[in-house]
C-alpha cells in the first residue's frame, strides 16, 4: 500500500472590503442575485456571479421546488445560463455568497458537490482554471485559484 497526500491552497480575505475592487464588485453582484433566490423550504439562499472572458457577468441564484430534487443551485443556474448564451466564452471567476435567512452565516460556504462537478466540467472543457470566491452572509471570503482545490480527484471525460 502506498500513501498519497493531496494539498489544497486557499486564500483568506478577512472581510469583503479586503477584496480587490473587481472581485468586490463581482461579490456585490452575487449578493444582489441572492436577494432574488427562491428558497421557501430551506430559508437558505445563494447568489452567484460569473465573470466571463468577454467581460459579461452572469448571475444565478438557487431555485427550490416542493419536489426537492427538482430545484437548482445558484452556481449551476449561472454556469448553464453562461454556457447557453455565451458558448464560446471562458469562465474566469465565480463569486458566491450563501447563508440562512434566519441566522447570520459567518463561515464561508463553498459550492455543493453537484456544483463542484459542474464547475469541474467547464474548467476541464476550457483548459484553464476558474477562480472561485465564496463567503457566508458575513465574515471571511475564501479564494481558490482552481476548482481542483475544492475537488482534487475530479471525474471528467478522460475517464469515460
Amino acid at each position: 500500500m502506498k500513501e498519497i497526500n493531496i494539498q489544497s491552497t486557499f486564500y483568506i480575505f478577512e472581510t469583503i472590503d479586503e477584496l480587490p475592487e473587481d472581485i468586490f464588485l463581482l461579490m456585490q453582484k452575487a449578493k444582489e442575485a441572492r436577494t432574488k433566490a427562491y428558497a421557501p423550504y430551506s430559508n437558505f439562499t445563494v447568489g452567484a456571479a460569473i465573470l466571463l472572458d468577454n467581460n459579461q457577468v452572469v448571475l444565478g441564484n438557487n431555485q427550490e421546488n416542493a419536489s426537492y430534487p427538482s430545484g437548482l443551485c445558484a452556481e449551476r443556474t449561472a454556469i448553464y445560463y453562461a454556457a447557453a448564451n455565451y458558448p464560446n466564452s471562458k469562465i474566469l471567476k465565480i463569486a458566491i455568497i450563501a447563508g440562512s435567512l434566519v441566522n447570520d452565516t459567518p463561515q464561508p460556504i463553498p459550492p455543493c458537490g453537484a456544483c463542484r462537478q459542474a464547475i469541474a466540467e467547464y474548467e476541464v472543457k476550457q483548459e484553464t482554471p476558474i477562480e472561485i470566491y465564496f463567503m457566508g452572509t458575513s465574515g471571511n471570503v475564501l479564494k481558490s485559484n482552481s476548482l481542483k482545490n475544492l475537488l482534487p480527484l475530479i471525474f471528467d471525460k478522460s475517464q469515460l
